[in-house]
C-alpha cells in the first residue's frame, strides 16, 4: 500500500529505515521518525476513531498532547495492551499494533453511529440524569447497557510483562519544555553553574523550532537546536529528559516527570532488545527554581461539523508537512484570526498542493505572512469565517460567510468552497495546566486573548506560556528566565546568554474568534463541537447556561467540558467564551476551571514503580535493621515499621519455633539481661513556655510539678473519655519535654496535638516536632542490666542516685546519650537514646560487653509476654476505643482535681462511663495451664446457656509464660473487679469451652515473685 500523502523530500524522517505497522487489522508502512499519527495520515487513513457520545467519525486534529480524537488501543498481545494512547505522541516502531478504542463492528461502519444520527438531538446535557431517574429499581439494568457504550479503551486483563521504576532528584533549576524558550533557559542556567534538568514530552527536543519557517544566524533553526543540545549534553550538571512529560506540579517545587523509556521501541522492553530495562520511569524532582516553558496550544475555531475528519488545527498541518513530510489532503481552506496560521497555507502550497482560500475574520490583515500569501497567488477572503464543514466520512467542502463577531451573526452571502481539508486557528492558549496544579488561578490577558500563569512561588514562566510569541522575543525571555533562576538558586555570577540573530517577522494584531456564527442559531444549527473528546457542543453549553448553570465549574460538570484525559487543552477557552457570551459576561468574569494532575495520562505501572503486587505503603526500618536481619530475626509489621518479632536460633541444624524462641528470650530477661530495639516508639519533642500547661490539658494526670530529669507515665483520652494512647514523657528542661507514644499511634498523636493547639488553644506558645527517626532506642533490661551498663557508660548508676523514672545524660560506648530508667517488663531496665547514626556502634558495643552476661536480643512477642505478666497494657490491643482509664483500673493516673478541664474529663462524668457494669481489665488464669486462650475469645458465665449466649467480655492478650510455667491472659469483663476468684467460661474455635479463674492483672510483682500460681 502506497503512502499517498507522503511527499518525496523534506521532513525529519529516515526514509532509509522503513517500518511495518498494523492499525485495525490492516498493514501499513511508515518510516523511523514518524509518529503513529503521521504514519496514518501518510497512508491516507481518515477515520481513526469514533466519538465518545455520538459515535461520529473522527480524524486526527492536532500533532501533540492536545490531540482529542486519535486515541488508540496499543499492543499486540493481551498482556501488552495499553488503552488511551495518543497516536500523536506514540513513536512508530516496527511491528506496532494498534486499534481504535471505539467502533463496532469496525470504525468505518459503526452501528452506534446510527444512534448518534437519529437520536443525537435527543441526548443533550443531563440526558442520563433526566431520563433514567425512574423507576429507581431499573437503574442497575440501565447502567449495564450504558456502560457497554462508555469508555475510551479497554483495561488490560493480564499482568504487565514490563517493569517500571522511580528516581529521585534534587536540582537547582528544572526547565519544563524544550522549545526555543526552554532551550535558551536551560543553556543560560547551566552556563551559570546551576544543576539543570530539562524535560520535554516530544520525541526530540526543539518544540516549534523543528517546523519553523524562520532562520537563526541565517541558517535553519535545527542547526541551533543541535548545537544547543550538544552543549547541554556535554555538561555534567545537566540532565536531558526527552519523551518526558511533567505530569504533576506540587507544593514546594516538587514535580513528577513521566519518562517513556522503551515505549517508542517495541511492545515490551524485551522485544526492543533491552531485557530488564524499565519501560517507563517516574522522576520525583525537588527543584530550587522551576522554569515553566510549556508553550501554547493552538485553538481551533468552533463551527458546524468541525469534527469531521479533515478538520485540523493550522499548526498541526505545518508540523506534519515540515517535520514528517506528510500533506494530509489535496486542497486546503484555512480559517483564521491571526497571521501566524498563514504558515499552514504557505507550507501546503510549497508542498505542491492546492490552497483554495484563506478565510480571515479580520477586516484588514496586513502582516509579512499575509503579504507572502497574497504574493504567492493565494486567495484571501477577509472579514469572514468558515461557518460549516460539508461532508460525511471526510470534509468535502467549506461554507464561508462574512461575519459580525461583535453581534455574533452571519452578515453576507454564503459561499461554498470545495476542499478536503479545513485548517483553523482561533489564536493560542498558553499551557497553564501545570501552574494551576499548585492551586494558583491563571490570569486573563486581553492583549493575548488567553490565560497566563498566576504567580507561583519559585516558578518563572517564560516563552509562549508567558505570552511571548515572536521567536526573538521568546528566545530572549527564555535566556532571561534561565539566568534569573540560576541567580535565585545562588549562582550570582550567571552571565547573559548571547542569542542568535533573527530576522523578525512583522505580524498584525489578532481578533477574538472562538466560535463562528451560523445562519441557524443555537440548537437549530448543525453540531458545533467545543470539546471533541467528550462530544461537548456549543449548544450544550448554551443549554447549560439556560438551565441556570452560571459557574464555569458547574457548566463543566453538567456538559463534561474538559473532562477525562483531554483536560480542556483545545476546548476550554472556546467553551468559556461561549458561556461568557450566553451569560452576557466577559471571559475573566466567567473564569477558568481547575486543572488537576495528571497533565496527560501516565501508566499505573509508572506510579507503582517496582512495588507491584504490594500494598502502596512505605516500609520503615530502624537503624539496627541490618543487624536483626544478619542475626536471623523474624519480623512483624507494627504501623509502618518492620520490628523484630523474635530471634530463632539454630541448634543441631534445626531452627527454633516461635514458642521456644520466646520462652528462651523471656527467661533471659527475667533471669539475666536482654536487649530490645525500641527505636520505633513515637517520639515528639515539645517546647515552649506553655508546654507544661499543654501537657496538663492533653494528659489525664498532672504535669505542673514534673522536674527536669524526671519521667512520668501518662494517659491520653479522646474527648469521649476513651483511652487514645499512653507513654512516658520526660522533662528535659523547664520548657522542654520529650513525649513517647505507641509505635502505631505516633502520627495520630502528633496530629491530635496540632489539632487541639491550632483550633482550641492557639494562645498557648508550644511547638511540636516528630523526632522518632532522630533517636535510636535500646532497652537493656533484667537483673544484670546495671552490671552491663556500668561497663559502657560514665553515668553513675547507683540506685539512690539514679532512681526509677529518672533520666540522665552521659556517654554510652563513647557516644552522647540520654538514658532513662523506666521499665515495660517489671525488671530493672535502662532505655538508651542515641542519635540514630551511632546506634549500630552502641548496639555492638553492648553485645561485646554483654557476652559474659549472656546478653540476649528479644523481639516484640517476648515484650508482649513480659509486659502482660506485669499487668501493663498495650493501647489498641487491651483497649478498643470503648475503654476508659477507670475501666483499666488506672485511677492513680487521673487528675480530677486539675484546674483545667483536660480532654476527656467531662466525658468521664457521664452516666454511661460511670456505670457499675462496665467492662473492666482483669487477669485470667486458665484451669488447664497448658491451654493458651484465644485472643478475642468471648467470656460467658453459663457454659450451658443456649445460643446466642450472653457475652460478658473478651480476652485481649493471652500468652504462655515460661516464668509462670503456664498460660495466662488479660481480659475485659463486666464488673470484673468484683468477680475476683470467680470461674468464667470461654468457648473457643476448637469446639470446646475452657474454664478460667478471674485474678489480678499482675502475675509477677516488681520483685520478680510469681503471683496467682
Amino acid at each position: 500500500m502506497t503512502q499517498s500523502n507522503r511527499i518525496s523530500t523534506g521532513g525529519r524522517i529516515d526514509r532509509s529505515h522503513g517500518l511495518e505497522f498494523n492499525f485495525n487489522g490492516q498493514s501499513y508502512q511508515g518510516y523511523a521518525g514518524d509518529t503513529l499519527a503521521s504514519a496514518l495520515l501518510a497512508n491516507g487513513v481518515d477515520i481513526v476513531n469514533r466519538s465518545f457520545k455520538y459515535s461520529r467519525a473522527r480524524g486526527i486534529v492536532a500533532a501533540g498532547a492536545e490531540e482529542p480524537n486519535a486515541l488508540v488501543q496499543l499492543g499486540a498481545r493481551k498482556d501488552t495492551q495499553v488503552p488511551n494512547v495518543r497516536s500523536t505522541q506514540q513513536a512508530l516502531y516496527d511491528g506496532l499494533v494498534a486499534r481504535s478504542t471505539n467502533g463496532w463492528p469496525n470504525v468505518q461502519r459503526d452501528v452506534m453511529s446510527w444512534v448518534g444520527k437519529l437520536g443525537g438531538n435527543f441526548m443533550p446535557p443531563g440526558f442520563y440524569y433526566k431520563t433514567f431517574m425512574s423507576p429507581a429499581s431499573m437503574w442497575m439494568t440501565y447502567e449495564k447497557y450504558i456502560r457497554m457504550g462508555a469508555g475510551l479503551g479497554r483495561a488490560p486483563t493480564e499482568s504487565d510483562p514490563d517493569i517500571y521504576d522511580h528516581m529521585h532528584h534534587h536540582c537547582d533549576v528544572l526547565v519544563i519544555g524544550a522549545g526555543p524558550a526552554g532551550l535558551a533557559a536551560a543553556l543560560s542556567a547551566a552556563r551559570g553553574g546551576a544543576r539543570v534538568i530539562l524535560c520535554d514530552e516530544q520525541e526530540e527536543m526543539g518544540g516549534s523550532l523543528l517546523d519553523s519557517r524562520e532562520t537563526l544566524d541565517g541558517t535553519s533553526p535545527v542547526a541551533w537546536i543541535e548545537k544547543t543540545i550538544s552543549e547541554l549534553a556535554s555538561m555534567a550538571t545537566v540532565t536531558l529528559l526527552p519523551r518526558t512529560t511533567a505530569n504533576g506540579y506540587h507544593d514546594h517545587n516538587f514535580v513528577t516527570l513521566h519518562e517513556r523509556r522503551t515505549e517508542h521501541l517495541a511492545d515490551t522492553a524485551s522485544d526492543a532488545g533491552f531485557p530488564g530495562q524499565a519501560r517507563a520511569r517516574l522522576h520525583r524532582v525537588r527543584a530550587t527554581r522551576v522554569v515553566l516553558a510549556s508553550g501554547t496550544h493552538e485553538r481551533p475555531v468552533v463551527y458546524a461539523n468541525n469534527d469531521l475528519p479533515g478538520n485540523m488545527v493550522a499548526g498541526a498541518v505545518s508540523t506534519y508537512i515540515r517535520r514528517y513530510a506528510v500533506v494530509p489532503g489535496n486542497s486546503l481552506v484555512l480559517t483564521t484570526s491571526n497571521d501566524h496560521a498563514y504558515r499552514a497555507a504557505l507550507d501546503w502550497q510549497e508542498a505542491g498542493r492546492k490552497v483554495v482560500a484563506i478565510v480571515d475574520a479580520r477586516a484588514n490583515p496586513d502582516g509579512d505572512l499575509v503579504r507572502q500569501a497574497r504574493d504567492s497567488g493565494i486567495r484571501v477572503i477577509t472579514g469572514s469565517a468558515v461557518i460549516e464543514a460539508k461532508g460525511t466520512q471526510r470534509v468535502s467542502g467549506a461554507r464561508v460567510s462574512a461575519v459580525d463577531l461583535d453581534h455574533f451573526v452571519v452578515t453576507g452571502r454564503i459561499e461554498d468552497l470545495e476542499c478536503d481539508t479545513i485548517a483553523s486557528s482561533g489564536g493560542y492558549s498558553p499551557v497553564v495546566h501545570l501552574s494551576s496544579h499548585t492551586g494558583t488561578r491563571p490570569k486573563w490577558h486581553e492583549d493575548m486573548l488567553g490565560f497566563l500563569p498566576g504567580d507561583v512561588k519559585d516558578m518563572i514562566s517564560t516563552g509562549g506560556v508567558a505570552g511571548h510569541y515572536a521567536l526573538g522575543e521568546t528566545l530572549a525571555d527564555g535566556a532571561r528566565a534561565g539566568r534569573q533562576a540560576a541567580i535565585d538558586s545562588g549562582f550570582e555570577n550567571a552571565e547573559e546568554l548571547k542569542l542568535p540573530d533573527i530576522k523578525e517577522r512583522r505580524d498584525g494584531p489578532s481578533c477574538a474568534l472562538y466560535q463562528a456564527p451560523h445562519e441557524k442559531q443555537g440548537l437549530r444549527a448543525p453540531k458545533q463541537f467545543v470539546d471533541m473528546q467528550n462530544d461537548v457542543t456549543a449548544s450544550a453549553i448554551e443549554l447549560a447556561t439556560r438551565e441556570g448553570f452560571e459557574s464555569i465549574e458547574h457548566v463543566k460538570r453538567y456538559t463534561a467540558l474538559g473532562f477525562g484525559t483531554d483536560q480542556g487543552k483545545l476546548g476550554n477557552i472556546n467553551g468559556m467564551a461561549i458561556a461568557a457570551r450566553c451569560l452576557g459576561r466577559s471571559i475573566p468574569e466567567v473564569g477558568t476551571t481547575v486543572f488537576r494532575p495528571n497533565y496527560t495520562p501516565i501508566t499505573f505501572g509508572a506510579i507503582v514503580g517496582r512495588h507491584c503486587d504490594e500494598f502502596f505503603d512505605p516500609k520503615r526500618y530502624t537503624a539496627l535493621h541490618q543487624w536483626h536481619v544478619e542475626n536471623g530475626a523474624e519480623f512483624e509489621d507494627v504501623g509502618l515499621w518492620k520490628r523484630p518479632w523474635y530471634f530463632p536460633r539454630n541448634a543441631n541444624g534445626k531452627k527454633e519455633n516461635m514458642h521456644d524462641a520466646v520462652a528462651r528470650e523471656c527467661l533471659a530477661v527475667r533471669e539475666g539481661v536482654g536487649i530490645l530495639d525500641a527505636s520505633t516508639l513515637g517520639k515528639i519533642d515539645i517546647q515552649g513556655p506553655d508546654a507544661r500547661e499543654f501537657l496538663g490539658r492533653v494528659y489525664t494526670n498532672k504535669w505542673a510539678k514534673l522536674e527536669p530529669g524526671r519521667v512520668r507515665y501518662g494517659l491520653m483520652c479522646k474527648d469521649d473519655g476513651m483511652l487514645m494512647d499512653d507513654g512516658t514523657t520526660s522533662c528535659l528542661g523547664d520548657n522542654h519535654f520529650l513525649m513517647t507514644t505507641t509505635t502505631g499511634g505516633a502520627a495520630a498523636v502528633l496530629e491530635w496535638l496540632e489539632l487541639w493547639h491550632q483550633t482550641e488553644w492557639p494562645e498557648l506558645q508550644v511547638y511540636f516536632n516528630s523526632v522518632t527517626d532522630h533517636w535510636a532506642t535500646m532497652t537493656v533490661t533484667g537483673p544484670d542490666a546495671r552490671k552491663l551498663m556500668s561497663e559502657v557508660t560514665d553515668i553513675d548508676l547507683d540506685r539512690e542516685k539514679f532512681k526509677f523514672m529518672d533520666w540522665k545524660e552521659g556517654n554510652v560506648a563513647g557516644i552522647p546519650a540520654r538514658v532513662f530508667r523506666i521499665s515495660f517488663t517489671g525488671e530493672l531496665a535502662y532505655e538508651i537514646n542515641v542519635q540514630a547514626n551511632y546506634a549500630m556502634h552502641v548496639w555492638k558495643t553492648l553485645f561485646e560487653h554483654g557476652e559474659k552476661y549472656n546478653l540476649t536480643p528479644y523481639g516484640t512477642e517476648t515484650m508482649h509476654v513480659l509486659r502482660a505478666e506485669k499487668g501493663l497494657i498495650i493501647v489498641g490491643q487491651d483497649t478498643d476505643g470503648s475503654v476508659t482509664p477507670e475501666d483499666l483500673g488506672m485511677h492513680w493516673a487521673i487528675g480530677y482535681d486539675k484546674p483545667f478541664h483536660w480532654i476527656g474529663k467531662r466525658a468521664l462524668s457521664r452516666p454511661d462511663t460511670m456505670r457499675g457494669d462496665r467492662k473492666q481489665l482483669v487477669g485470667l488464669k486458665p484451669k488447664d495451664a497448658s491451654i493458651v486462650l484465644e485472643e478475642g475469645a468471648q467470656i460467658v458465665l453459663d457454659p450451658n446457656e443456649s445460643i446466642p449466649m450472653t457475652m460478658m467480655g473478651h480476652v485481649t492478650s493471652s500468652y504462655y509464660s515460661p516464668s509462670l510455667k503456664g498460660s495466662f491472659a488479660l481480659a475485659v469483663l463486666k464488673n470484673g473487679r468484683e468477680r475476683m476468684g470467680e470461674t468464667v467460661y470461654l468457648p473457643m474455635s476448637d469446639g470446646k469451652t475452657h474454664e478460667a479463674e478471674v485474678v489480678s492483672t499482675i502475675f509477677i510483682d516488681p520483685k520478680g515473685e510469681r503471683q496467682n500460681v
